[in-house]
């Protein structure tokens, strides 16, 4: 255990690692409560897009993954809401566009290979110092925004109804919860990867959710789900050398499987 504590890279890793998986406990509660867990793996995935834009135009992909998944978001939410297309048909033309678009983009380079497996499959192990300054001062942005509007997100996720009845800007706080939602999956991507971000988003608060007693109480077991997880995956994936990012998974789903069977 301590050479694991002694490693630099290991450091980082756990780091960023429970930073981010704080911000993934918070997070998930909401998507579960609101039934967005579609939508999260749509935004999730349209990222390669974004990352895809990054590569070709030499332009960080994180920031470009950023804007594009915001944009991407928004989209789901404003074609949803007009009732033009059913949520489901825009969330897959969302993710199939933009899958399709990361694959031409990327077939005009040659050079990117060996970073794009990182953003796919998530590699904490090799986080840079600027990803780690990036990725904490987005999810410490990302958290106190969430607690900011912790009330108001709350009362549309119980009745959106009676949160305009009660003055509630309900649009603009939609708005605001996308975006966090969007910025969340990005900076996820180097811990569990594009492919697995949608797991991380669901299956803390899912499983918070079977022992919840109140909006505090889910926040907190989620939380506490989403940091265990990572500390343990990584453990388990540096003396069996795995993948990190599927190893994460692999300890949350066998905790929430776990919860189901023990759950009275």
């Amino acid at each position: 255990m301590l050479e694991i504590i002694s490693a630099s890279f290991m450091q980082k890793a756990f780091f960023v690692g429970i930073i981010i998986s704080l911000l993934a406990g918070i997070i998930s509660v909401f998507v579960v409560l609101r039934k967005m867990s579609f939508i999260g793996a749509g935004i999730s995935h349209s990222a390669f897009g974004g990352v895809a834009i990054g590569f070709l135009t030499g332009i960080d992909p994180i920031f470009t993954a950023i804007i594009y998944c915001i944009a991407v978001a928004l989209g789901i939410e404003n074609m949803s809401r007009k009732g033009r297309v059913s949520e489901d048909a825009s969330i897959g033309v969302f993710f199939a566009g933009s899958m399709a678009l990361g694959i031409v983009l990327l077939s005009l380079s040659r050079d990117y290979a060996v970073d794009l497996f990182g953003y796919l499959f998530g590699n904490i192990l090799t986080i840079t110092q600027n990803e780690i300054i990036v990725s904490t001062i987005l999810s410490v942005a990302v958290i106190l925004i969430i607690l900011l509007f912790l009330k108001e997100i709350f009362m549309i996720t119980y009745n959106e109804e009676i949160a305009i009845v009660s003055g509630i800007p309900v649009r603009v706080i939609n708005t605001i919860f996308l975006i966090s939602l969007a910025v969340s999956i990005v900076i996820s991507m180097k811990v569990i990867g594009i492919i697995l971000i949608s797991a991380l988003l669901v299956i803390p608060g899912a499983t918070a959710k079977l022992y919840s007693k109140n909006l505090f109480f889910m926040i907190t077991v989620s939380c506490i789900v989403s940091v265990f997880s990572t500390i343990t995956g990584l453990i388990v994936a540096y003396y069996f050398d795995t993948a990190p990012g599927g190893t994460i998974v692999l300890v949350l789903t066998c905790i929430f499987l776990l919860g189901l069977l023990t759950k009275k």
